[in-house]
């Protein structure tokens, strides 16, 4: 039993891990959309 709990402890500790740099590419992503949004909505016209 002590050993599937270590083995599951340190499956969530790798993912959470490698989830750090997916969630930063995700943001980065959803940033750079959310720009070509507003470009094409005119939102950034200059007056």
């Amino acid at each position: 039993m002590k050993t599937k709990m270590l083995f599951t402890l340190a499956a969530v500790a790798a993912v959470s891990l490698s989830a750090c740099n997916t969630v930063n590419g995700a943001g980065k992503d959803i940033k750079s959309a959310g720009s070509a949004v507003s470009d094409v909505s005119g939102e950034n016209k200059k007056h």
